[in-house]
Formats: C-alpha cells, structure tokens, sequence
C-alpha cells in the first residue's frame, strides 16, 4: 500500500494487486484517514471486477458518515452499474475533480 498526500486529499495505491487484503488493510487503519479525502487508486490492477469494486462499498459509507469523500479510480469496469452508494472513476484525475465537486458542495451546505 502505498501512501501519497495531496493537499486536502491522501491517494492510497495497492501495491499488492490482492483486492480483499488491500481493503483488510484499508479497514483495520481507516482510523488514521478518517479526517482526510481519499482516492483509492486501483487503475492498475486490470483484472479487477465490478464485484471487486463492491466490496469497499461498506468502507464508502463509514467514510462518508465523516463528511468526507472516498472515490475509487479503476479501470475496465461498466460504471453504469456501479451502485449509487460508491463512487467510481475511471482515472485519478477525475477523482481528484470529484472531491473538488464534493468539497464545493459541502461548504455551500448541500
């Protein structure tokens, strides 16, 4: 797992490419990403699957509660059928305009 801080956003990498352990990891020390927005980048991971991508969905909610964004940058996947509760795009770039969005919104009270 690889750690980056971006200004008021941290960008978290699987180094692994082992999703389930990954988000084990993610769970066990989300304590200490609480306060920030984060980015899970899985872009590299190719062989990743929608269900994949479902399983951080109880991550997202305990994360939003904070009042704070998670997006999952990941490729190869329908994000059409990607569920309302998670957000999924398909770069980092776009990830990091997501938060932005997100911030706007949250200081004009939405």
């Amino acid at each position: 797992m690889k750690v980056e801080h971006k200004g008021h956003t941290t960008i978290i990498k699987d180094t692994q490419g082992e999703v389930q352990s990954f988000l084990q990891k993610l769970t066990a020390e989300h304590h200490s990403f609480a306060g920030q927005n984060l980015i899970l980048d899985l872009t590299h991971d190719k062989n990743l699957t929608l269900n994949d991508v479902i399983t951080f969905a109880d991550l997202s909610k305990t994360h939003r509660k904070g009042k704070k964004s998670l997006v999952i940058a990941v490729e190869n996947i329908d994000f059409n059928k990607v569920p309302a509760k998670l957000i999924a795009v398909p770069s980092v770039q776009e990830a990091h305009d997501i938060i932005e969005m997100e911030e706007i919104e949250r200081d004009l009270g939405f």
